[in-house]
């Protein structure tokens, strides 16, 4: 039956794709979005907002929050602002959009509440993965050594360690700003939702990749941030030694487990890992995507510094999101290239990650 569905931070590059699914699924779309420039530049246009009914505001505005939310059956809560780095010297700027943000919207769920909430989490919880001795001991509380240039984490006894797909049983190592942000979203949601009668799911997203990303911004995923300096004809720029892991999952996978967290009945309450169950090393990706976008050239510049609030290793153990909303990636990696490269190869994309580099410097961010 068709539902009414608010997304705040709809006219972003996940709420998108959640818009135009849940559309296809025969849903009316309400969006939330205040279109901050760093992310919509001036003169962008996003054709979805034609299709939707659009408010344009701010989610710590009570006012327009609560226009927002009236006869709305669902939520699906993206909204938020997006980068480690930058977290880290925007402090207030992150913690009053994702925190107090989601502290607006939350009370004014009390007075129009919905059947259930989504809200989108973050792998950044975790701080470094899971990872495991060479006798199989498991470690959830890997530290790095201030200074070392080996960049690995070693255990408690300065053992080896190995990487290992990260259950959402792993506790929580909250490592930068924007991590701790999106902690505080997951739990405010998890706990004032059933309060008030209301469902409550968490989708805790690993790195989201796909054509539609922000090229321009310098924080968003690291993929797109490839993707400018190649198309700007500069090579990516890779921190550490590029040999760190990620999880990359696809945009178009990632839009199908919100809609299986908005309906699957047994979700409610769960937190869950959204990625693809992989993982490859950034400077892997780098030249991967320089080839697909025919620079084979331009090989990673690897800058051997390591910034504030980065972690080594963490990619998702999806079990949980398998067994209980049948979520399963249908887009590999490998597949995906090709495509994207298409993608970029028609855009135009201003090059600010050395202006990036430059500001996390000036605040002794790299080391």
């Amino acid at each position: 039956m068709p539902e009414t569905i608010l997304i705040t931070g709809g006219a972003g590059f996940i709420g998108t794709y959640v818009a135009h699914a849940l559309l296809a699924a025969g849903h009316r779309v309400r969006v939330l979005d205040s279109l901050i420039e760093q992310v919509h530049p001036p003169g962008a246009r996003n054709p979805v907002l034609n299709e939707v009914e659009f408010i344009r505001g701010d989610v710590r505005d009570p006012g327009i929050v609560e226009r927002a939310l009236t006869r709305v059956d669902k939520l699906v809560h993206l909204a938020a602002e997006v980068g480690v780095g930058q977290s880290m010297y925007a402090i207030d700027r992150y913690v009053s959009v994702n925190d107090h943000g989601t502290a607006v919207l939350l009370q004014a769920l009390i007075k129009h509440r919905v059947g259930r909430v989504v809200v989108a989490s973050s792998m950044s919880i975790y701080g470094e993965g899971r990872y495991v001795t060479p006798s199989g001991t498991i470690v959830d509380d890997a530290m790095r050594r201030p200074g070392d240039s080996n960049w690995n984490p070693v255990g408690p006894d300065g053992d080896v360690l190995v990487p290992v797909p990260t259950p959402e049983a792993k506790p929580a190592s909250l490592a930068s700003v924007y991590a701790i942000s999106k902690f505080v979203q997951e739990r405010l949601t998890l706990t004032v939702a059933p309060a008030y009668g209301m469902q409550s799911v968490a989708l805790r997203l690993f790195n989201v990749y796909g054509a539609g990303q922000a090229l321009s911004n310098p924080y968003t995923g690291v993929l797109a941030i490839f993707a400018s300096r190649l198309l700007n004809g500069q090579r990516p720029m890779v921190f550490e030694d590029g040999a760190q892991r990620r999880d990359f999952v696809h945009v178009e996978d990632v839009a199908r487990a919100f809609l299986l967290a908005l309906d699957e009945p047994a979700a409610d309450g769960g937190v869950f890992n959204i990625g693809s169950g992989q993982s490859v090393s950034v400077s892997e990706v780098a030249c991967s995507f320089a080839a697909a976008m025919g620079r084979p050239d331009l090989t990673p510049e690897i800058t051997g510094k390591a910034r504030t609030g980065d972690i080594r290793n963490c990619f998702a153990d999806i079990t949980l999101a398998r067994e209980k909303l049948d979520f399963h990636p249908r887009r590999s990696f490998e597949d995906s290239f090709d495509e994207l490269a298409e993608w970029v190869s028609r855009q135009t994309a201003v090059d600010r990650v050395a202006e990036a580099r430059r500001e996390l410097e000036t605040h002794g961010l790299v080391a």
